[in-house]
């Protein structure tokens, strides 16, 4: 059974240069690292589902 669908995430292009850079941050904690690539994949428009999957 499919879940609810997620509501529409819009990222500026500083947002996403800003969650980008946390990725590639060595000093960056691991939940930073986290929530940046949640974001992310929310923001390109994948379901719950999928982004808990990965």
């Amino acid at each position: 059974m499919p879940g609810p669908k997620p509501l529409p995430l819009e990222l500026s292009d500083h947002e996403r240069r800003v969650l980008r850079g946390w990725l590639r941050k060595q000093t960056a904690s691991q939940a930073l690292v986290l929530r940046s690539r949640i974001v992310l994949a929310c923001a390109e428009g994948r379901s719950n589902a999928q982004v808990a999957d990965d």
